[in-house]
């Protein structure tokens, strides 16, 4: 009987991912800024897109990971795990989309005081997908798109969120439930 291995690639190993990020911090900390171009290049996109959902508005979360990497690029020398980038830089992200929302919900409220309107108008044709996340509440949305979207561990949305590994369970059955049900059409 012979024996076959199987090679797998580097992004398949488990922790691969979250290795070579604490590798890219720990040379851009040395001062290797090709480092610091390829960790904004993995992670830009990926922000971004969480900012999306998380913020329901594209103008909010260009704003939003443009301040996370400031925070980001201010903050990497605190960092104490080079490992642990993702579930940080999620962190950072989540409290600067906390603030945008804030501030644009008090602008909306300062211009419904003056009568004045708001400038960003919902699309008519959003797909079925996005529709059903819009449904969920902001915490389930975030953790729903971590895990799903940014394949994130429990573990690491917990870091994000700031909650208990079972707080994040719950959430995602919650939003797994509200997501079935949206995109099935079914009323619960």
């Amino acid at each position: 009987m012979t024996q076959q291995t199987v090679s797998l690639p580097p992004a398949a190993l488990p922790g691969a991912d979250a290795h070579f990020d604490g590798l890219l911090v720990t040379l851009l900390l040395s001062g290797d800024r090709r480092a610091g171009s390829r960790l904004y290049a993995r992670w830009h996109p990926r922000l971004l897109r969480t900012a999306r959902r998380h913020t329901g508005s594209s103008e909010l979360a260009a704003s939003a990971v443009q301040d996370c990497w400031l925070a980001i690029w201010r903050g990497l020398p605190g960092l104490r795990d080079p490992g642990h980038f993702a579930p940080w830089a999620f962190g950072i992200l989540r409290r600067r989309c906390a603030d945008q929302v804030t501030a644009l919900a008090r602008e909306r409220s300062r211009c419904s005081e003056t009568g004045g309107q708001s400038a960003e108008a919902a699309p008519d044709d959003r797909i079925a997908i996005i529709q059903a996340f819009a449904t969920l509440s902001p915490v389930h949305r975030l953790a729903a798109h971590l895990f799903f979207v940014e394949g994130l561990s429990l573990a690491e949305i917990a870091l994000v969120q700031e909650v208990p590994e079972g707080t994040v369970k719950s959430r995602l059955f919650h939003a797994r439930r509200q997501l079935k049900a949206a995109l099935s059409g079914d009323n619960q």
